[in-house]
């Protein structure tokens, strides 16, 4: 069976919000055939924002925000524990509302290459300019991604399967040495692909130890999807409108291995014609003919998204995009 998901941002700015948000997932995907997941608002501000939750994550280092963003200090500041509470709060909102759902779930949170692109060090500029810096990130990530999927399994009981997806939009940059550095002028280093596989490693086996499934997402183009399934990726989450011939390979081959692909085809904002759902249908039919996948042959392991978050989206559209493919899943 084809599951349909959403890649986990929505629109709006108040706990409201975020309390729609999350009936509007149960609802649309948390029947059969569905993946549901926590709902992210980053419009509710900076702790509410992807950097924000994985800081509220993450074990033993502490942050603060400053003018220029968030930064790793020696404790945790107001800001920090703010983060922590509100992710508190959303669980507790979650909890609430989820109430006798047995079935599949997931959360999201920022992975450690793009948190060295955006969290400064205590003296300043990127943490992705040191090396021993973004080790100890990468790590202090794992570490609280054990604690989170524990507290998740303990909210969720009835979940027979959890998934984790580790956000890198930044990895592209990152390992083509575009992340300018604080002044403007300049480009960080490049990252070699091995220590960025490590890195990575480390956060998805700490997820596979508590024992989630590991998923990683990016909507950038020319994301190395190879990497990922090297560093021990169980699912990619991508933009079918981003890929290139070798990302189909890559993409038809980890279906192949028995991983899991989330296929982003709704538009994940307003078009200026809105499919219906049996061409949302007709377009994943072409691409598993295009790959010689037969869908018989890959069961639940291919999941259709929107193209990538909804943050900027209307509400009236997040609520087609989920239905667009839930209905779409449905026909396939």
């Amino acid at each position: 069976m084809t599951l349909a998901s959403g890649v986990g941002s929505h629109p709006g700015d108040d706990q409201r919000d975020f309390d729609e948000a999350v009936r509007l997932v149960l609802g649309e995907l948390g029947s059969g055939g569905g993946l549901p997941y926590l709902p992210e608002l980053p419009g509710r501000g900076a702790p509410a924002s992807m950097t924000g939750r994985a800081l509220a994550v993450m074990a033993e280092l502490g942050a603060d925000l400053q003018p220029a963003g968030w930064r790793l200090t020696d404790a945790p500041g107001i800001d920090h524990r703010r983060a922590r509470s509100q992710l508190a709060q959303d669980l507790d909102g979650l909890e609430e509302q989820a109430q006798g759902y047995d079935g599949v779930f997931k959360v999201q949170v920022a992975g450690p290459w793009t948190l060295a692109a955006t969290v400064e060090r205590p003296r300043g500029d990127k943490v992705l300019a040191d090396f021993g810096a973004r080790r100890e990130l990468a790590q202090a990530l794992a570490e609280g991604l054990t604690v989170h999927v524990a507290d998740l399994r303990r909210r969720l009981p009835g979940g027979h399967r959890m998934v984790v997806q580790v956000d890198e939009p930044a990895l592209t940059a990152v390992l083509a040495g575009a992340v300018p550095t604080a002044s403007g002028f300049g480009r960080h280093r490049t990252v070699h692909p091995p220590e960025a596989s490590e890195a990575l490693g480390w956060v998805l086996d700490a997820i596979a130890g508590a024992g989630a499934e590991p998923w990683v997402h990016s909507c950038a183009a020319g994301t190395p999807l190879d990497l990922l399934r090297g560093a021990g990726a169980a699912g990619l989450s991508v933009d079918h409108t981003q890929l290139s011939a070798r990302d189909h390979d890559e993409l038809a081959a980890a279906l192949e291995d028995g991983q899991t692909v989330a296929l982003g085809v709704v538009p994940s904002t307003v078009p200026a014609t809105a499919p219906t759902d049996g061409q949302v249908t007709e377009e994943v039919l072409r691409w598993t003919e295009m790959l010689g996948i037969d869908l018989d042959q890959i069961d639940d392991r291919l999941v259709l998204t929107p193209a990538c978050g909804l943050a900027g989206a209307s509400p009236d559209w997040t609520r087609t995009a989920l239905e667009l493919a839930r209905k779409a899943a449905a026909n396939l």
